[in-house]
């Protein structure tokens, strides 16, 4: 009870603050609301679904489904595949397709949404006693890989929506793959995988519809320049590539 009450007040508080925020904005913006519907809606299934027979049920079904020695560290790889996928459109410029921001933009969207995504899942997981259905640990709610690589994958989303849907919605099915394969490797369960989700979601969600509070690019007539971000648990550095 005191786990569900600390994420519903966590929800609340960020649900206040961006409805204030999105009250004041300096230029006209879509509804704020409207664009966090999905994700909290995959927070609160994720609430809902917790410690609750389904979900028991759920992780017992797919077990004798996938069988009890499936295991792979796929999900090690495919949870960074959506970052991958963009600098890889960018560099390709995959049959002529034109993301929505320069990369230095991007770049910056992407760095920040990870960051805050990885600080707030691990708040969570240090704040919130929950086993893993393996019984690792107890840090288990909300699940990493599937945070990270959604808070990506939504940052594919929103470069390329309009260009390429296709291309833009890459990224969503790179993270539901992560988030299938946790739940295969019996790391997490389905509300861990959903909250996971949605947390990212929202991030990325916050940090473009705010975009215009770091609008700052020393490299926007500059075209033979790059940098990539890395991350790595926990670890955050880039590289930096330049044509002579």
């Amino acid at each position: 009870m005191k786990r569900k009450i600390l994420t519903i007040l966590v929800i609340f508080i960020l649900g206040k603050v961006a409805a204030q925020v999105d009250s004041t904005t300096v230029k006209p913006k879509t509804n704020l609301f409207k664009k966090s519907t999905v994700p909290l809606s995959l927070i609160g299934a994720g609430i809902l679904l917790s410690d609750s027979g389904f979900e028991k049920s759920f992780n017992t079904n797919s077990r004798n489904w996938i069988g009890n020695d499936f295991e792979t560290n796929l999900d090690d790889y495919t949870r960074y595949a959506p970052v991958a996928t963009l600098f890889i459109a960018d560099v390709a410029d995959v049959a002529g397709v034109q993301a929505k921001n320069h990369w230095f933009d991007q770049t910056k969207h992407l760095a920040i949404s990870m960051i805050l995504t990885d600080v707030f899942t691990r708040a969570l997981k240090k704040n919130i006693y929950k086993l893993r259905p393996d019984g690792s640990n107890e840090n288990a709610f909300p699940s990493g890989h599937t945070s990270i690589t959604f808070a990506s994958g939504a940052v594919v989303y929103e470069e390329f929506k309009e260009a390429s849907p296709l291309l833009a919605y890459s990224g969503y099915g790179f993270a539901t793959l992560t988030g299938g394969l946790r739940l295969a490797n019996n790391k997490h369960w389905v509300s861990d995988v959903l909250a996971g989700a949605g947390l990212g979601i929202l991030v990325t969600k916050l940090v473009y519809h705010f975009d215009y509070l770091f609008k700052w690019n020393p490299f926007i007539h500059s075209k033979d320049m790059s940098l990539i971000p890395r991350y790595s648990e926990g670890n955050v550095g880039v590289y930096f590539s330049k044509n002579f």
